[in-house]
């Protein structure tokens, strides 16, 4: 081996030609090279489709590329090692239309579409999902609780400058009064989910070698002051009352919510093969909700539990007896059956119920009935006390809450509403009885 004028290192090839090695390699970085206005550097590696092909790495001066390369190196030899590497967006849009949409229930694939759409891509989606990285998602993350979503959506900025109904203009981030719609604590970390959950699915794809969205935590924020937002047992009986004194459609509906706990989904969901009222017994298998459009009737509920057979009080069982002389009544007005799936609640042509219907006619209800207007949802926690004013056995109680242990159903029991209340609960599940019988 001998020395060119320039001090470079020559050896001869087979022929005995002279080949001059290049200045910019080093001792076994025989694949690392100037490129452009830097260098580059490649390594053989397996996809995960199982070929051998090129993955490159570049930066502006050798060292950063030998160390690329040989932190490549050394994954390639554990794992396989993708050679084109999607963006965050276009990544969740795959993650979406083929995981998600196929293998996942609508109502699932709707709310990760919508926290993708509007939380996920707008930050982040233009990040490589290789380079994103843990300080990205915290930064992302700490922002959410002071960013009016209005502002970031352009919810305001979509409506027009004029409009007969007030409330269908621009009234506040187009015009320079910011409503401060900050996302609430369960809303950023539902967000953080969805993230979490696509990186999963590009761990096992091999895409990726770690979830950084793992290691992120959520800012502190204080809750939102939102007042009592439970009734008493005095205001859930008047407002038991004041819908059955005015012949209320959804007087069932609302005993069922009531006084069984039931969720807005599963009451809508019910079926006349659900029920057995002559032996007092109800079981919740089925959901109405409406997603992407669609009236859904899935044929599973929330929780595993929730498929129980739950006793039904007398006060549920009259008044779904009267909700079924309603229904054929109605039947019989339109002079034809109706095509509702046997459901137990539809409305006056047969049809099922829109969800949000219900809302705005739990909204009216209370207005009507002069007590405090909660949410739908909020009801739930007025059970135990409404079973405790109906006398309601402690252990069938158990089973209608769905108590792991008694002791939690007696602390609640404890809390015994006064006598008058007590009596009123009785005349009204009486005076149900003689409408049944009239």
């Amino acid at each position: 081996m001998t020395k060119t004028a320039l001090g470079t290192p020559e050896e001869p090839d087979a022929a005995g030609k002279r080949k001059q090695r290049s200045r910019s390699r080093a001792n076994g970085e025989g694949s690392i090279f100037p490129y452009r206005n830097g260098y580059a550097a490649y390594v053989w590696v397996t996809t995960p489709a199982g070929e051998r092909k090129k993955r490159w790495v570049y930066g502006k001066t050798r060292d950063v590329v030998h160390d690329k390369y040989v932190k490549l190196l050394n994954e390639a030899k554990q794992r396989p090692i993708a050679t084109t590497v999607p963006t965050v967006e276009n990544y969740l849009i795959y993650w979406l239309s083929e995981v998600i949409e196929p293998n996942r229930e609508a109502q699932t694939y709707a709310q990760y579409e919508t926290l993708a759409r509007l939380y996920v891509i707008p930050a982040l989606g233009r990040k490589r999902l290789d380079r994103l990285t843990v300080r990205d998602v915290q930064q992302w993350v700490n922002k959410l609780p002071n960013t009016c979503q209005c502002c970031a959506q352009g919810k305001d900025a979509a409506r027009p400058e004029q409009h007969s109904d007030p409330r269908k203009r621009r009234r506040c981030c187009a015009v320079g009064k910011c409503c401060k719609a900050y996302p609430s604590r369960r809303t950023i970390q539902a967000a953080r989910n969805t993230l979490r959950a696509a990186l999963t699915n590009a761990q096992t794809e091999e895409i990726i070698s770690r979830n950084v969205a793992r290691m992120v935590k959520l800012p502190t924020m204080r809750k939102r002051a939102r007042g009592k937002t439970t009734w008493s047992v005095e205001e859930a009986r008047t407002f038991l009352e004041s819908a059955k004194d005015q012949g209320d459609p959804l007087y069932a509906a609302w005993v069922l919510i009531l006084v069984l706990g039931l969720r807005k989904g599963e009451v809508l969901g019910l079926r006349w093969e659900d029920l057995d009222l002559d032996a007092g017994e109800l079981s919740v298998s089925m959901q109405l909700q409406r997603v992407r459009g669609q009236l859904i009737h899935k044929e599973r509920t929330k929780t595993q539990e929730s498929t129980d057979v739950l006793p039904l009080p007398a006060i549920c069982v009259t008044a779904l007896r009267i909700r079924q002389k309603r229904q054929e009544a109605e039947n019989v007005a339109r002079d034809r059956r109706w095509d509702g799936k046997g459901l137990v609640f539809t409305t006056r042509q047969g049809r099922p119920i829109e969800p949000r219907n219900v809302n705005r006619s739990f909204l009216h209800r209370c207005e009507r009935a002069g007590v405090r207007t909660i949410r739908v949802h909020d009801t739930r926690h007025t059970c135990g006390s409404l079973l405790a004013a109906l006398d309601v056995h402690p252990r069938t109680a158990m089973q209608i809450l769905r108590h792991s242990q008694i002791s939690i159903t007696m602390e609640i029991y404890t809390e015994v509403p006064a006598d008058i209340t007590r009596e009123a609960l009785k005349r009204l599940g009486e005076s149900l009885g003689r409408q049944q019988e009239g």
